[in-house]
């Protein structure tokens, strides 16, 4: 079996990682310690990154920690929780190996399609909880159900600095595929309603469907969805199967006036970026093996979609309709996600619609990598338990990708996960 010869692959990897993208697809260089700067322009440096609970600077760390108290709180019947519901709060989900991780929890999704093959979802929506205040309301996945499908929990450090990164770059990414792979590798931009903006559009970039563009929106919909707690921005209950939870509710609605909805997403805001391990290629003492990981992480392929650098907007740079200003711990910061935040076929589809475009029905956002390292299971089902059996399964664009993969030699493919380890 042909293995993929990489010495060429790392000068060019050398190469194009000392520089980092811009809104509009540009390419600049990072900013050296010393580094005398040739412009007013002040050049961007690398976004702060811990597994820590200590804020990135947007907030105190007293203010900071009374978001995080408000992120792990646990709800109660009488708070509004349920009728039906996921989890008592953010935290029971987003905790590993800090507040605002990533988990082992799955959530469930199911529909089913009609006649002409397009997804219709469960009554009252294709996510069934697993929770319920009343044995006569619980929720289960439907006999009429033909897609069904787990989702695993996302990580949700560093979405500041995500929420933060300008719609042009991540639009510049999808042309810069379809130019690249002669349209085989294809990113779909989702664009997202802003909810706190009113009809306000911003490329979606959080959710396995990219469905929302703003940290607000997506805890809003986190706190209806996942705890059963309405606020302003998604005032009504969900039913239970469709049938009415009216008789079971006894908080009226909203049951947030949106004060936490605000302070789940000052949170996020506050995180810092998932740290790489030990030995990174980037690390003061840098372990050989990830380093020619890297290289081959980049000659297969996985960084067309898992993008390695995005640099965010300046700060004082408004966004989601105006609703909010990036401050200076956020602006002008270089990070690490590995992802384009795009929705791609790869062969894993969910078959779920989730932003009233039944073309995104088979596609996926590619996950961020920073921090997968504390992920026990992968991919977005969290059916694959190793690196090695998550990678075989990207198929479709991710085809002539994954079959690079596979003609790598046993110690190629070892230095690879030893990457993807580092992560």
């Amino acid at each position: 079996m042909k293995t993929i010869k990489i010495l060429p692959v790392l000068f060019c990897c050398a190469t194009l990682t000392s520089f980092i993208l811009r809104a509009g697809g540009q390419l600049i260089a990072p900013q050296r310690p010393g580094a005398a700067q040739s412009s007013a322009v002040e050049a961007p440096i690398e976004a702060p990154a811990g597994f820590d609970n200590k804020t990135n600077g947007s907030i105190t760390q007293t203010e900071f920690e009374i978001a995080l108290a408000t992120f792990v709180e646990q709800e109660e019947v009488d708070e509004g929780l349920g009728p039906v519901y996921n989890a008592q709060s953010c935290g029971e989900c987003h905790q590993s190996p800090v507040t605002g991780g990533i988990s082992q929890i799955n959530e469930l999704r199911a529909g089913s399609l009609d006649k002409r093959s397009n997804f219709v979802e469960a009554p009252g929506g294709s996510l069934i909880n697993d929770r319920a205040i009343h044995p006569a309301i619980q929720e289960r996945v439907p006999a009429s159900a033909t897609v069904v499908t787990t989702r695993t929990v996302l990580n949700t450090l560093g979405d500041g600095f995500v929420e933060a990164i300008p719609d042009e770059a991540i639009i510049a990414v999808a042309k810069r595929q379809k130019e690249t792979t002669k349209g085989r590798i294809a990113g779909q931009v989702v664009m997202a309603r802003v909810l706190e903006a009113g009809t306000v559009m911003r490329v979606g970039r959080f959710g396995w469907k990219s469905q929302h563009a703003s940290l607000v929106s997506f805890s809003a919909d986190a706190y209806r969805n996942e705890m059963g707690i309405t606020s302003p921005l998604f005032p009504t209950e969900n039913s239970s199967l469709g049938r009415s939870v009216a008789n079971f509710d006894p908080v009226d609605d909203p049951e947030d006036d949106g004060t936490d909805v605000e302070i789940f997403a000052r949170f996020m805001r506050a995180t810092k970026v998932p740290p790489r391990a030990e030995g990174c290629e980037t690390c003061p003492r840098p372990d050989p093996r990830v380093v020619t990981g890297s290289a081959i992480f980049d000659a297969v392929g996985c960084s067309i979609c898992h993008v390695r650098t995005f640099v965010t907007a300046p700060a004082g740079t408004k966004i989601n309709g105006g609703n909010f200003t990036i401050p200076e711990a956020l602006g002008n910061k270089i990070i690490h996600p590995f992802s384009d935040f795009l929705l791609h076929d790869v062969g894993t589809g969910d078959g779920i619609v989730q932003n009233e475009d039944q073309t995104t029905a088979r596609k996926l956002r590619t996950p961020p990598l920073w921090g997968v390292r504390t992920r026990t299971r992968l991919m977005h089902d969290g059916a694959s338990l190793t690196f090695e059996s998550a990678i075989p399964r990207h198929l479709g664009e991710a085809k002539q990708v994954n079959e690079k993969f596979r003609k790598l030699d046993r110690r190629q493919k070892e230095v690879l996960i030893a990457f993807l380890e580092s992560l």
